[in-house]
């Protein structure tokens, strides 16, 4: 700093002695270094908030700042209330609008093209009559719900000429075998004039997976011709191993999804699923149809084999009489399960010395009545033979089953009876319906169990069904078995379009 006095400059740092130092100092004036005036220039904040601090010296500061932008901005522009100079472009139409627009960008929506396209000239003469393809190659889809009949039509061949091909089609093969989703190739010929519809010349389409279907005209009219397609219905067998999910890994191999449900299911009616270690393996076969054109078609799972270590389980699907049952290698199948009560209601009467109700005194009961409204229908408790059938007495309509092993049970009072005597009936099939027949006093169902010729508590008793093939049955099995268990291992075989 420095200190301007009469007798000219003075260090400023120096102490000045007596009253005319004092007095020289008080009319000095302070002058600052160029560095320090830029700084304080640099760290003023000229742009504060004016929203807050109303009436200091930094929001004066900041009100400055905004007139002085406003008064800048004023000055400098060229004129608020003056027009600015434009040019528009000069209208087109006719020729030269459409050169225009076919060398412009436009939205789609308004008409724009792509590339050079000159307009017409008096050269082009307009024909009075457009001439006609001879022929015309098309593809229609059979959709669901629809006919063959009506496709065709709607395809522009007469409807007098789709009835015909309809029943040339008929003669050949199902209608009703066509499914939907079938594409047919359409070939129609040359017409007499426009008013009238183009003949058919061919028709060709897959009928059934292994039948194909053409039709063509002849000089003697329409002939249908049919085209057997070879199919190939080996099997396809995957082997694997079971590793952190068995329902991943056999996916991954080529198992179609619905085939491997059915194994998982099969599999654990033998051996829990928590069982199942990461180092079992799995033997899948299922059904494979492969035709000589190329498509392939997965059916129904055939086999389900699981092999865990020195311990293996293997299940064959026979079907027999519309049942589809799971049988293991010597044609046996025996299923487990606890009594259950043969139809949804309330246990109105237990087994054992009662009074009854209608008689009046003391007599053994020797089933349970459940009581359950009129209609409700009665499940078999367990697989079995109808041994019996119809009316019986104080029991009203009544149908007894024989399980095997000196096993029965035995069901009354039903409202009507859904079996006869002698057929074959699955667990939880229903054998008729509750009722009030016989000796008693409201809706329900008398439910024994008799066990060696006796009567015991049904709660009591734990049921197992054993099923043994036998007779030709038995060998048509194993010949079944044997030609399964010849079939080699396909991992790598084509997989079924998801």
């Amino acid at each position: 700093m420095f200190l301007r006095t009469d007798q000219g400059l003075n260090g400023g740092g120096g102490a000045s002695s007596g009253v005319g130092a004092q007095a020289s100092a008080s009319r000095a004036l302070v002058l600052l270094p160029p560095d320090t005036l830029l700084d304080r220039l640099r760290t003023t904040d000229w742009t504060p908030d004016l929203g807050s601090d109303i009436g200091s010296r930094t929001w004066f500061r900041g009100v400055a700042t905004c007139l002085a932008l406003c008064a800048g901005t004023w000055m400098l522009a060229p004129g608020l209330f003056d027009p600015l100079p434009g040019v528009t472009a000069p209208a087109f139409a006719g020729a030269d609008f459409d050169e225009i627009r076919s060398q412009s960008i436009a939205p789609l929506a308004l008409g724009a093209t792509t590339g050079h396209r000159m307009a017409a000239t008096d050269l082009v003469a307009a024909l009075p009559d457009t001439p006609e393809r001879p022929i015309i190659d098309l593809t229609a889809t059979l959709a669901n719900g629809d006919t063959l009949r009506r496709t065709l039509e709607r395809s522009g061949v007469a409807p007098g000429e789709a009835a015909q091909v309809t029943d040339l089609v008929g003669r050949a093969v199902a209608l009703g075998e066509i499914t939907p989703g079938t594409r047919l190739d359409i070939k129609l010929g040359r017409r007499a004039v426009r008013s009238m519809p183009r003949p058919l010349e061919k028709l060709a389409f897959r009928a059934k997976f292994d039948l194909a279907v053409e039709l063509a005209r002849s000089g003697d009219g329409l002939g249908i011709r049919r085209i057997p397609i070879a199919i190939d219905r080996t099997p396809l067998r995957i082997r694997g191993r079971v590793g952190t999910s068995l329902y991943r890994s056999a996916r991954a191999a080529g198992v179609p999804a619905r085939s491997v449900a059915a194994f998982i299911k099969s599999i654990s009616a033998k051996v829990p699923m928590t069982r199942i270690g990461a180092d079992d393996e799995y033997d899948i076969i299922v059904e494979q149809a492969r035709a000589e054109t190329g498509e392939v078609q997965l059916g129904d799972l055939l086999f389900a084999g699981l092999s865990q270590g020195s311990k293996a389980v293997q299940l064959v699907r026979w079907e027999q009489g519309g049942t589809t049952r799971w049988l293991d290698p010597k044609g046996m199948n025996e299923r487990r399960g606890s009594m259950s009560l043969p139809v949804a209601g309330r246990l109105s009467s237990g087994f054992g010395s009662r009074g009854h109700p209608v008689l009046g005194f003391r007599r053994f009961h020797k089933g349970l009545d459940i009581a359950a409204p009129t209609g409700t229908p009665i499940h078999a408790a367990t697989d079995g033979v109808v041994a019996f059938a119809g009316r019986n007495g104080g029991y009203g309509n009544f149908v007894k089953l024989s399980h095997g092993g000196g096993m029965q049970t035995a069901y009354g009072h039903m409202s009507r009876i859904a079996v006869r005597s002698g057929t074959r009936v699955s667990r939880g099939q229903v054998i008729g319906y509750v009722g009030s027949t016989g000796l008693s006093t409201g809706p329900h169902v008398h439910y024994e169990l008799i066990k060696g010729g006796r009567a015991v508590d049904p709660r009591s008793v734990s049921l197992s069904s054993v099923e043994r093939l036998t007779g030709s049955d038995l060998a048509a099995f194993k010949s079944k078995l044997a030609r399964l268990m010849a079939v080699p291992s396909g991992a790598g075989a084509a997989r079924e379009p998801e």
